[in-house]
């Protein structure tokens, strides 16, 4: 799965499931590694610079985190119209289930996203943020024990 592929999945499960953590983090892999600000705005707001394959792509993930039961044959044999073999089906839905278990995990341990992402240019900070508040406090490091 090419790693634009893979952000875009996460991206739209991530939305789909208003995880800001999810959001922030993978938007910012897309802006700093495939697209710009702007587009991943547009594509965080549902538009974008994206082929139709893409946008399909993006669908299915999306399905898959509001309720993965009412994923059809039709769902999987439109993502085979737009070229996509079964192990890049599989990648894809296999992505968005992760996506869904590790965004539910952050938001049930209350987990905010990195104060970090306030460094983000406030367009893009702001559409990426869907959930929780982006944390106001740095990250606190944590030293090993000694033994």
């Amino acid at each position: 799965m090419s790693l634009r592929a893979y952000e875009l999945a996460t991206l739209a499960a991530a939305r789909a499931l208003r995880s800001s953590y999810c959001m922030l983090a993978h938007g910012t892999v897309l802006a700093e590694k495939e697209l710009d600000e702007p587009s991943v705005a547009d594509i965080a707001r549902g538009g974008g610079p994206l082929e139709p394959r893409e946008r399909a792509l993006m669908a299915f993930s999306d399905k898959i985190a509001r309720n993965a039961l009412d994923v059809s044959a039709e769902d999987v044999e439109a993502l085979r119209s737009h070229g996509y073999r079964d192990e890049e089906i599989f990648d894809i839905a296999s992505a968005s289930a992760a996506r869904c278990f590790f965004s539910k995990l952050l938001d049930a341990v209350g987990a905010e996203p990195d104060a970090g992402f306030l460094e983000l240019s406030s367009p893009l900070r702001a559409v990426l943020t869907v959930g929780r508040p982006i944390s106001r406090e740095p990250m606190e490091r944590v030293e090993p024990e000694e033994d």
